[in-house]
């Protein structure tokens, strides 16, 4: 593992396992999960840092084997009756609203700048607020 995947691993492990409890509210399936995606995020890793966004395309990774895992697990326990399949300004609402990140390290964790977070999660707020 170079020192560079693990500092990617030490500064968002723990976002993305909270990310991943809202979708596995049993906490062994959330690690479970963060550890696919890190270990396919580690796959890719070259590929990542030669993104032009390596933040948002570890994102991408994390979400789609939530979702994959998710759906995969539809119905067993510990699995929310929620979809992670969602919007991705969703994705901001919760991890804001239900997760209960500021929105710079919403910004850090999904390769957004802070303004357009800023700008998505009112945005988002406005047509969601019946659905919170």
């Amino acid at each position: 593992m170079s020192v560079e995947f693990a500092a990617f691993c030490e500064l968002h492990e723990p976002r993305y396992r909270s990310y991943a409890r809202v979708w596995f509210q049993e906490p062994g399936a959330a690690h479970r999960v963060v550890r696919l995606a890190l270990h396919a995020i580690a796959a890719v890793w070259p590929t990542v840092l030669e993104s032009p966004n390596p933040a948002a395309e570890a994102w991408q990774i994390l979400r789609d084997t939530v979702t994959e895992q998710h759906n995969g697990t539809a119905g067993a326990a510990g699995t929310s009756g929620l979809r992670p399949d969602i919007e991705g300004d969703e994705d901001l609402a919760i991890l804001h609203y239900v997760v209960g990140l500021a929105t710079p390290e919403i910004a850090d964790v999904m390769g957004g700048d802070t303004a357009s977070i800023t700008s998505q999660l009112r945005q988002t707020h406005r047509r969601r607020t019946t659905d919170w």
